[in-house]
């Protein structure tokens, strides 16, 4: 399970791209998608903090975060901006933060409530996918005229998902970013 900043320094510009997505309206602002106890999914709008040392929320007393405490896997969306239909995506697992001095300083450089119950997840990150659309998709690997850019990165270190165990060998490929051009639909 890479860090953001481990996935930072192995794809700079790509976690430029999702950064300046999820942050394209101040803060931090995407969609979190969680595992509810039944397996159904849960979506809900949060407010992600990316620092230097990782990829950060803070989830208050509800259904999201005891569905992170339960179970970690999660996959956080970018809200769409309002003059293109870029998106980014991250995925992986959640671990609440233990550190006090380390909850102290973040809750105090993202002015997070005191009074607030809320708790601080670090997200890994196995996946991250940035599509970029029409306008921005000349001068991007893979990008054509007309067509999406799609960057993806894999954690190599990832343990393959219980589902890809069967179809897919044990080691991960050693290429860990590719683009990939897809036409619209």
């Amino acid at each position: 399970m890479a860090s953001w900043s481990d996935f930072a320094a192995d794809e700079p510009r790509l976690a430029d791209g999702i950064r300046v997505l999820l942050q394209q309206y101040g803060p931090g602002f995407g969609y979190l998608a969680t595992v509810r106890a039944d397996g159904g999914p849960r979506v809900h709008p949060v407010s992600p903090v990316i620092t230097d040392e990782g990829l950060f929320c803070f989830i208050v007393d509800s259904p999201k975060r005891r569905d992170l405490e339960r179970d970690g896997r999660y996959a956080l969306h970018s809200f769409p901006p309002e003059e293109s239909d870029d998106e980014a995506y991250v995925a992986g697992r959640a671990w609440p933060v233990t550190d006090p001095a380390r909850v102290a300083q973040l809750a105090r450089s993202a002015r997070a409530a005191p009074q607030v119950d809320w708790r601080l997840f670090e997200f890994t990150v196995d996946v991250a996918m940035l599509a970029r659309r029409e306008q921005h998709s000349a001068g991007v690997p893979g990008g054509a005229p007309g067509g999406p850019a799609v960057q993806v990165w894999l954690d190599p270190h990832a343990p393959p998902a219980a589902s890809e165990q069967t179809a897919l060998p044990q080691s991960r490929p050693v290429r860990r970013s590719r683009d990939v051009q897809r036409s619209a639909a």
